[in-house]
């Protein structure tokens, strides 16, 4: 199977780069993978002997897009034939059933956006479609990568995370379309750390078919990560935000010289602004999630980290990170 990624001709983009129709929207798994089949086979002669596999990429998504979950669409649509998002809001992975109520569903936007950034079909099912029997019975553990950071914070929410991305890899998966080899990916955006590194985790350790394509950060002019919690920033809680990604860069500065890290001073920055509430600022490894406790602090920094934080910008709690690396990588 051919696993690097090629340019793929869209199916719904000219040249131009004038958007093509819009996707269609389907409900259930059948309907999806119904329309999955008939796109790949429409893309290249699936199956054929000697014919190039075509691909298909998955967004996973919660709804609500920005530019943000642009790039994710853009990235896939550049790499594969064929491109799904979905869009579920996920009930366990919420540990406040008033935030689950108040989180936006604006399917009609979700899918103008997608379209316009190539996707070909948005799969948006309803809670009984993808949890037939209720809440599961069963789930998938994030084990130790899930209990700290955010899962401390939230607990559960990783396991609720996972509940659904482990369907939503299987419903994508092409070959359970087309029964032929198909390269299949999955984005995940950088802005999420934690939820990357368990999901990378899940598709290693239980062996699923699917390769995941990290996608960096998206960040406003201003630095601030897009979010679709920013929406409910005040303008002057939106302004006082800012001060988490100016200690970010403040780390990667530093990195990047190969500069002592010193984090405690990324702490002080964040504390100097009233109306940020820390959580937790952290330098960790990228892929175990352990705290560094060595490399940080008096002596130069050398390799590659990741810095992790979480605060509450007056009722809304802002994640961000930022990949750290020495300058010579």
């Amino acid at each position: 199977m051919n696993t690097e990624p090629r340019p793929a001709q869209s199916a719904r983009a000219s040249e131009s780069g004038v958007p093509g129709p819009a996707p269609r929207i389907v409900r259930t798994v059948a309907e999806l993978k119904t329309a999955s089949r008939k796109l790949l086979e429409a893309a290249g002669r699936v199956g054929e002997e000697g014919a190039e596999p075509v691909s298909l990429g998955l967004v996973p998504t919660m709804g609500a897009l920005h530019s943000g979950h642009a790039t994710l669409i853009r990235q896939a649509r550049a790499e594969n034939d064929v491109v799904v998002v979905t869009v579920f809001v996920n009930r366990l992975q919420f540990d406040d059933p008033a935030d689950y109520e108040r989180y936006p569903r604006t399917l009609d936007a979700d899918a103008a956006l997608a379209g316009e950034a190539g996707a070909d079909v948005v799969f948006a099912p309803e809670e009984h479609e993808v949890y037939p029997d209720g809440t599961p019975r069963v789930l998938v553990s994030a084990g130790d990568l899930g209990a700290r950071f955010e899962g401390r914070s939230r607990p559960g929410h990783f396991d609720g995370m996972l509940a659904v991305v482990a369907k939503l890899l299987h419903y994508g998966n092409p070959e359970a379309a087309t029964a032929v080899p198909t390269p299949y990916r999955a984005y995940f955006g950088q802005k999420d750390a934690q939820q990357l590194a368990i999901v990378q985790r899940l598709v290693k350790d239980l062996a699923y078919p699917v390769e995941i394509r990290p996608v960096p950060i998206v960040r406003a002019e201003d630095g601030l990560a897009l979010s679709s919690r920013n929406q409910f920033l005040t303008d002057e809680d939106r302004e006082a935000a800012l001060v988490l990604s100016r200690a970010l860069f403040l780390m990667k500065e530093r990195a990047e010289s190969r500069l002592p890290l010193q984090p405690d001073d990324a702490v002080a920055l964040i504390a100097s602004e009233p109306r940020v509430e820390l959580d937790y600022f952290e330098i960790v490894d990228p892929e175990t999630l352990q705290v560094l406790a060595f490399n940080c602090q008096d002596t130069p920094f050398t390799g590659t980290a990741l810095a992790l934080v979480a605060a509450r910008v007056g009722s809304v709690r802002l994640i961000d990170n930022m990949p750290l690396t020495d300058g010579v990588r």
